[in-house]
């Protein structure tokens, strides 16, 4: 079967769009060919700097031919509904429509619809330029004389040429035929921009591979990153280092080039003394290049990987030097921020106000900055206030959470005074993503506790699911209380997350809040910290996409925190009966306690709507039990007698596995309940007993959870 093969080659396009629009190229073509019914074997698409491509494999030469029948109205019906017909139906007159006899409902007529399948290159001529006029880039661009109009074709650089070919391997493919403002469809392309710049007549995907790669252009762009990992790995080992890989980095470079070639600069030891993360967050920004490490000591090379976009005659010697001076620069930038980070403020006596009010020490650089960062007043958000001010409620709750987090409150409150102060440090300024971590290098050559320092990195963290959670308590502390802090401020001026609009990342907030209180085992109470039941309900919210995460129900949250369940607002307790409920229910007696339940409660529910809410309130008669003589009756009165209180202590003594095994105890008798004993007796007055003993049974349950809430 025929394949198709479609490239767009345009001027560059950004690396951080390449795999994206490669993507919805592919979704948008197989999409449409779908739609009309032109069934494919696979598909792949690709991207260059300077191409989209597509190869559809296995494609019908045309569309499968389309048989419908249109039920019109009856025979004799009005004008108005006959025209109506014949107009959806695409008929003339009513000779062209089929009548039916039906027994019951009389002569009707139907309209038999017959469509021949689209020829699948005309399909193509029409949907690709469809395609290219609507295609969701992010940002586009108009070019030429006619974009002074305003109706050209837009797309995120000029587009050039469009390659498109169908046809069987055994035959010459065919060029679909099409133009899009003035750039007609053809079976050519062109080379690298400098090796082999000259046009390449190509006929299907196989030989368009192998022409690019002859003309210096490796098509696929996981090749791309598999050979400038490799080619890296190898130079580096070769200089007895190892190679500090980034996988963003690594995406981005093998976007910015069609033939890599993989070369090492190097830059004077001397820079080594500027702390490592600060080296490769220059090399990295502004070279797109990549750090090596003594593999003994761990210490960053005065060496680096950059990755070029062609085979230079002299081996690549001027693109080393190149590129070495401008690392150089950069890094007299670096080492100049840094020293004059850890250098005194030259208007101190300004800020001597603000180290008052934050308790702040002027002798040391770190508390200069912190004090400067109050005295100028910066925003933290126009609604919430300043940042000093925010500085100042964290370390009021730092020092409050300390206790619950077994951290030192001195500790807990100085770290969270000096979280934001490198904020305004000349590093961060010039690298924002160095933040907390130039803050924890500028405590210790200042002589900070080291949790201290440490808690002023890790503070921010965990930044996403995968994200490490800190375990020292001074960084939980202030973790905690920084996040916190967000949460309640967002909260109290109405700025909360909508549908996927977070631009404030409180999600990830409470995410954060949640992962550090359950994986340090810390039992805090959100209602005293939230202050806000909206709050403690979207922090439910997340717990539930964190367990779901983790391969737990979500349901088993809504049982936990059900109606009347208590300590629902500490994240740390619902989460272990969680744990203990999605256990218990995986049992034999878990299934079969619930499926006792299920039947216990739909009989109350129907029997409550005859008789009231509340009307088997009460505790069952004994007595009358005893006299009805049915020993299963007696032996589930006895059962919950038996079971409840023994659940109820254990959920006080936070025993939840405990509670659980109370609850299956009831088992036996429930299921010999349901088995021997009618609830709905003639006698009223042994009714209403049964059911009030099946409403103890309910609310047995709830002592652990609501069970009604449990889905399945």
């Amino acid at each position: 079967m025929p394949d198709l093969l479609l490239e767009l080659f345009s001027e560059e396009i950004p690396a951080r769009m390449q795999r994206k629009a490669a993507e919805d190229l592919k979704k948008l073509v197989t999409d449409a060919l779908v739609e009309r019914g032109l069934v494919y074997e696979g598909a792949q698409a690709f991207a260059t700097p300077r191409r989209l491509a597509l190869h559809i494999a296995e494609l019908p030469v045309r569309g499968r031919d389309i048989r419908e029948e249109r039920k019109g109205p009856r025979v004799g019906a009005p004008e108005a509904a006959v025209q109506g017909f014949l107009k959806a139906a695409g008929l003339v007159s009513l000779d062209q429509a089929t009548v039916v006899s039906d027994p019951k409902k009389g002569d009707s007529y139907i309209a038999i619809i017959e469509k021949p399948g689209q020829e699948t290159v005309a399909a193509i001529a029409e949907i690709v330029p469809q395609v290219i006029r609507s295609f969701p880039w992010p940002k586009s661009m108009r070019w030429g004389k006619a974009s002074a109009a305003g109706a050209s074709l837009r797309w995120v650089r000029p587009l050039h040429s469009i390659l498109c070919t169908f046809g069987p391997e055994t035959e010459e493919p065919e060029v679909v035929r099409f133009d899009v403002d003035g750039i007609a469809s053809g079976n050519t392309t062109y080379g690298h921009r400098f090796h082999a710049p000259q046009a390449i007549t190509v006929r299907r995907f196989d030989d368009y591979v192998a022409h690019l790669e002859k003309a210096k252009v490796v098509l696929d762009a996981d090749r791309r990153k598999e050979i400038i990992l490799t080619d890296a790995r190898n130079l580096a080992f070769a200089q007895g280092l190892d190679l500090v890989e980034d996988e963003g980095l690594l995406e981005e470079v093998a976007g910015l080039v069609e033939w890599p070639v993989v070369l090492m600069g190097a830059f004077e030891e001397r820079f080594l003394e500027i702390p490592g993360e600060a080296i490769r967050a220059t090399i990295r920004a502004n070279q797109k290049s990549f750090v090596l490490r003594d593999p003994a000591t761990g210490a960053l090379a005065n060496k680096f990987i950059l990755v070029s976009n062609l085979n230079a005659s002299d081996g690549g010697s001027a693109i080393v030097a190149g590129n070495g001076r401008v690392v150089r620069a950069r890094l007299s930038d670096a080492a100049y921020f840094f020293a004059t980070d850890k250098g005194s403020l030259p208007d101190l006596d300004t800020f001597r106000d603000s180290a008052g009010t934050l308790g702040l020490d002027l002798a040391k650089p770190l508390d200069q900055r912190m004090a400067k960062l109050d005295k100028l007043g910066v925003v933290f958000h126009a609604k919430i206030g300043t940042q000093g001010a925010r500085v100042q409620r964290i370390a009021a709750l730092a020092r409050e959470l300390a206790p619950i987090v077994g951290a030192d409150p001195d500790l807990a409150e100085r770290a969270a005074k000096l979280a934001k102060a490198d904020l305004p440090t000349e590093m961060v300024g010039e690298f924002p993503e160095l933040q907390g971590l130039m803050g924890r290098k500028y405590a210790e050559l200042q002589g900070e506790n080291p949790s201290i320092a440490a808690a002023i990195e890790e503070h921010y963290k965990p930044l996403g699911p995968s994200d490490r959670v800190p375990t020292d308590p001074v960084s939980v502390a202030v973790g905690l209380a920084d996040k916190l802090d967000t949460l309640v401020g967002f909260w109290a001026i109405d700025e909360k997350p909508t549908g996927s609009k977070d631009p404030y990342a409180l999600r990830r907030a409470a995410l954060g809040v949640i992962r550090l209180v359950v994986e340090n085992g810390v039992r805090l109470s959100l209602a005293g910290v939230a202050r806000d039941p909206d709050l403690v309900s979207f922090f439910h919210d997340r717990l539930k996409v964190v367990l779901r995460d983790a391969g737990a129900r979500h349901d088993l949250v809504d049982a936990v925190l059900g109606e009347g369940a208590s300590n629902n607002d500490d994240l740390l307790l619902i989460t272990r009966r969680v744990d203990a409920l999605s256990r218990f229910l995986d049992t034999e007696d878990g299934v079969n306690l619930l499926s006792g339940y299920r039947r216990a409660a739909n009989i109350l529910k129907a029997e409550e709507k005859k008789d009231g809410e509340g009307a088997f309130a009460a505790a069952a008669d004994l007595q009358l039990i005893a006299d009805a003589g049915l020993i299963e009756e007696k032996g589930l009165a006895v059962a919950l007698a038996q079971a409840t209180p023994k659940a109820e202590a254990a959920v006080a003594k936070e025993d939840f596995e405990g509670a659980m095994a109370a609850l299956a105890e009831l088992r036996p008798a429930v299921d010999a309940f349901f088995d021997k004993v009618t609830v709905n007796d003639p006698d009223p007055a042994l009714r209403a007993n049964r059911l009030k003993l099946l409403n103890q049974l309910r609310e047995a349950t709830r002592a652990v959870a609501d069970f009604s809430r449990i889905a399945g």
